[in-house]
């Protein structure tokens, strides 16, 4: 399963003029039996809604004043997340005859054509706020609060990645929304500019279109639409004719492979700061403190230390950390044994919330040996988001390397490692011409590419030493 959170807009989105109808909380309900979580985002007070939907309850956090305020209805808890309104400004609209208009917490309400004299009183008294509308209504908050920094607030609180979640609205104030998931879909009614940003447009309107997204996820987790949205690949390089070489964000799993210095660790560091760039967590398990220089991952274990399973998942428990595992302080025999109890916890966590995205094994010819046929028992079927690094191809587990979608082969003999991994993977190689050897290269081949290796310039890491 990669998404574990709904967030859904309430008006013309979840409800219809207020009202949310059996149908969708029934599928809220099945939602919500699946192991995943709701969050509700709108723009109306936290009082209003309460009054109108007293199923508030089905969602682990609501969002409420368009991003201003965070409740959590299992506790009763409120939190603002931004400044009340001042004074000066409230009673300047008074003044001034805005009408409608209303306070919450920090939002202040009111209805067009009342922008004008509102945006008026903003300059005059030259505030830092914002006007934010909703087909018809105006909404005032602080600069730079939204439906999306509310929901990335709710997210942290509940420990799920904005990359395993997904978003769905029907209106201008929605475009923050969609944005700060990983999937964002409009429902069928939405606003045109809206439906072009989504990935993702219901074919019925309002929580009919909710409950459509809901039983997309409960069939295939939105598997079946995966080619229509728009995700963010992991760029490898570029090949000599320009073009970009990328790898899918969710479904790939590399062997990064070639003899001793050949730059396996430079490449690998390159991918890291990439996959930092896009908010992925990753966990290195690094047996032999290759990467424990890393300023910008925390490290666990050293040579005088082992690292501990418990302070790993403590850490790993924060989607913002990412974490490297030095194995240094545990003696070359007892390594793959750690990394056996490990790595079932590490997919065990991945079975609640998706993560670590990534998992990367250092020296993985020792970590998952060929020989140890009793390490069969902790590999899935299908490993999806995981990186092998090896200078021995042969030498590791076959279970592991029938997962790879793809090799990064570096060093002089960029063939012979493609032919190790074409046996090792059961694909035969493509026909293709002799691989240029310019230097500074590695050679690409992902086996869903119709042409055959390629070979390809890489971004590599900015502090980068050659392993």
């Amino acid at each position: 399963m990669h998404y574990f959170a709904l967030a859904c807009d309430f008006d013309q989105t979840l409800a219809d003029m207020g009202v949310v109808a059996p149908s969708t909380l029934g599928a809220l309900e099945r939602l919500l039996a699946s192991g995943r979580k709701l969050v509700l985002v709108t723009g109306r007070q936290l009082d209003d809604l309460r009054r109108i939907f007293p199923q508030i309850s089905l969602f682990e956090r609501v969002v409420a004043e368009n991003g201003a305020v965070l409740f959590r209805p299992s506790t009763g808890e409120t939190k603002l997340l931004a400044e009340p309104p001042p004074q000066v400004f409230v009673d300047a609209l008074r003044q001034r005859g805005v009408s409608p208009f209303s306070t919450g917490s920090v939002i202040v309400d009111s209805r067009q054509p009342e922008d004008a004299k509102i945006l008026a009183v903003i300059r005059e008294l030259g505030l830092e706020l914002q006007v934010i509308y909703n087909k018809g209504a105006v909404m005032v908050l602080p600069s730079g609060v939204n439906k999306g920094t509310g929901l990335l607030a709710a997210l942290s609180e509940m420990c799920i990645s904005h990359h395993n979640a997904v978003a769905i609205g029907d209106a201008e104030n929605d475009h923050a929304l969609l944005s700060a998931c990983e999937c964002g879909i409009a429902v069928s009614n939405a606003i045109q500019t809206l439906k072009e940003r989504a990935d993702v447009t219901t074919s019925a309107s309002n929580g009919k279109g909710v409950e459509e997204i809901i039983e997309r996820l409960l069939l295939d987790d939105l598997r079946g639409v995966r080619n229509r949205l728009v995700r963010q690949p992991i760029l490898l390089g570029t090949a000599a004719d320009g073009t970009k070489v990328s790898i899918d964000s969710c479904d790939a799993s590399l062997v990064i492979a070639g003899p001793p210095s050949s730059g396996k660790s430079t490449t690998m560091i390159g991918l890291l700061e990439r996959l930092a760039e896009c908010d992925y967590q990753v966990c290195l398990i690094d047996p032999e403190g290759d990467y424990s220089h890393l300023e910008d991952i925390v490290t666990l274990g050293n040579s005088e230390r082992p690292p501990n399973i418990t302070e790993i998942f403590q850490i790993l428990h924060n989607p913002k950390s990412s974490l490297i595992v030095n194995l240094l302080g545990l003696p070359l025999a007892d390594r793959p044994l750690f990394f056996a109890a490990l790595f079932p916890k590490l997919q065990e966590l991945r079975a609640k919330m998706g993560r670590p995205h990534w998992i990367i094994l250092d020296e993985a010819h020792h970590l998952l040996p060929r020989e140890r046929g009793q390490a069969i028992g902790v590999i899935p079927q299908r490993l999806t988001g995981l990186v092998l690094i090896t200078v021995h191809l042969e030498a590791v587990l076959e279970a592991a390397l029938k997962s790879m979608t793809g090799i990064i082969a570096v060093g002089s003999s960029p063939e012979e490692t493609i032919r190790q991994f074409s046996n090792g993977v059961g694909v035969p190689l493509p026909i293709y011409s002799r691989l240029p050897n310019r230097p500074g290269d590695v050679f690409v081949w992902l086996l869903d590419s119709p042409h055959g290796p390629l070979a390809v310039r890489a971004r590599t890491g900015n502090r980068s030493p050659v392993i």
